[in-house]
């Protein structure tokens, strides 16, 4: 326990900025884990609201300041690129191969 009357004080506004810290990124790995599930689903329409919620969700925390900027930046990177692979995988081949 500390001595110093500002660490006391500091000691007080950690804990509160972690709790607060830890709702929101508690509320961006829950909707990117929701849009995990969801890329693993058949449904298109409900995985792309799910991954866009994610997005959302990732940029609002990297907004606070309670994750790196970089870090959304590349957990929506990688969203994106199943969501590219899911819509490719749903549409089919794009190139349809020459019959001989």
């Amino acid at each position: 326990m500390a001595n110093i009357k500002s660490q006391i004080k500091r000691n007080r506004q950690n804990e509160k900025r972690r709790l607060r810290n830890r709702t929101g990124r508690g509320a961006a790995r829950t909707a990117v884990n929701q849009a995990r599930t969801a890329l693993e689903g058949d449904v298109a329409f409900e995985t792309k609201d799910a991954v866009l919620k994610a997005i959302s969700m990732l940029d609002k925390a990297a907004e606070k300041g309670v994750i790196h900027r970089n870090n959304a930046a590349r957990r929506k990177g990688r969203l994106m690129k199943q969501l590219a692979a899911f819509n490719a995988k749903a549409q089919g081949p794009a190139v349809e191969p020459k019959a001989k």
